[in-house]
């Protein structure tokens, strides 16, 4: 396989950690309106959910999912780890969102100038480090609107724009992105250097921040787990996984996680990144109708205790669409709040 066929295709998705899984559902349909496409475990802790949000039909690059972790302790970010996730929505949408966020008492800052873009900064319910950005390509992306969700399509999010990782040193993370990962330099400051990948664009970005100064950061809720990229098929798959293990750069072996496939590594400076699929989708197992309205499970062994793992599990319900109510329910949300919050809410079909 030749070099210039072989390449990441952008951001697949972002994982982070969630405290109460009802509060970041609330938040992240109720609060974003991003739609809820797949409900199941985690896998590696099936006692718990993994949450899965992105646009109608789960489009790869719009999905930004949660491990929940009810009652754990909160985390710290910190070098060696993805500090921020980047969210892209039309270049003229941010002042509807800022009066969003007011009329939710969600404090947040900005919008503040970033390279070509417009940025706006806030935390979610659990803390983590979330950002609004008006991306002059927002409108090009490959997104369709969900549109049974609280927010207009001409103001919704589009996917996931970019993310944020904090080093302590340019090297040896610097060289790994752009040798053998294809990464390359677009545009920098003082302080933040930004990266692309395959053609660019919203939804190929990877800034990167260094502080020799900086303490490691903590996995735990409010944080980034791992941040995941593009790969549209097994083939180019198994040339990544053959590529990074040759580097001598410990990685995991090729894991079915059923809606797509994946391989995990960390780059030198500590960040877990994984390399997925675009497919299947996850339409292979519920119809588009239907995504994220019962608790779905991987199909290989886990049939026969699907019962037992379903009655560990809450059960979830979907924030309703008042303004009103959200408005007299929601207490202020401050930039680094994990404050317990739910909305109007109607339950999940299922």
């Amino acid at each position: 396989m030749s070099e210039q066929r072989k390449q990441l295709e952008g951001i697949h998705h972002v994982t982070a950690i969630a405290g109460d899984p009802q509060e970041n559902v609330d938040f992240y349909i109720g609060i974003l309106g991003l739609r809820l496409v797949k409900r199941s475990v985690n896998q590696d802790d099936p006692g718990t959910y993994h949450l899965f949000y992105a646009d109608a039909v789960g489009t790869p690059g719009t999905d930004l999912t949660f491990f929940t972790w009810p009652g754990a302790r909160h985390g710290r970010t910190g070098a060696g780890q993805a500090v921020t996730v980047s969210l892209a929505v039309p270049p003229d949408a941010l002042s509807y969102w800022t009066n969003r966020f007011a009329e939710h008492r969600i404090a947040f800052e900005g919008p503040q100038r970033r390279f070509d873009e417009d940025v706006l900064a806030f935390s979610d319910v659990h803390g983590l480090a979330v950002e609004l950005v008006a991306a002059p390509d927002a409108l090009a992306r490959r997104w369709q609107y969900w549109a049974d969700g609280p927010v207009p399509a001409e103001y919704a999010i589009r996917g996931i724009h970019g993310v944020t990782v904090q080093e302590r040193a340019e090297t040896p993370t610097m060289p790994f992105l752009t040798v053998p990962l294809g990464f390359h330099l677009t545009n920098e400051t003082n302080q933040r250097k930004r990266f692309t990948v395959g053609t660019g664009g919203s939804g190929a970005h990877l800034d990167v921040i260094v502080d020799p100064t900086t303490p490691r950061g903590q996995v735990a809720v409010g944080t980034i787990h791992h941040v995941a990229w593009r790969t549209p098929d097994d083939d180019q798959q198994r040339h990544w996984w053959q590529e990074i293990q040759g580097l001598g750069v410990s990685i995991s072996e090729i894991i079915d996680r059923f809606w797509f496939h994946s391989i995990y590594f960390r780059e030198p400076g500590g960040v877990l990144f994984e390399i997925a699929t675009d497919g299947p989708g996850f339409s292979v197992d519920e119809a588009t109708d239907d995504l994220g309205t019962r608790l779905v499970l991987p199909p290989r062994g886990w049939s026969p205790g699907a019962h037992r793992l379903n009655a560990r599990c809450p059960r979830l319900t979907s924030p309703g669409h008042s303004e009103r109510c959200a408005r007299e329910r929601a207490p202020d949300l401050g930039l680094h709040a994990a404050a317990r919050w739910r909305a109007a809410c109607l339950p999940f079909r299922g």
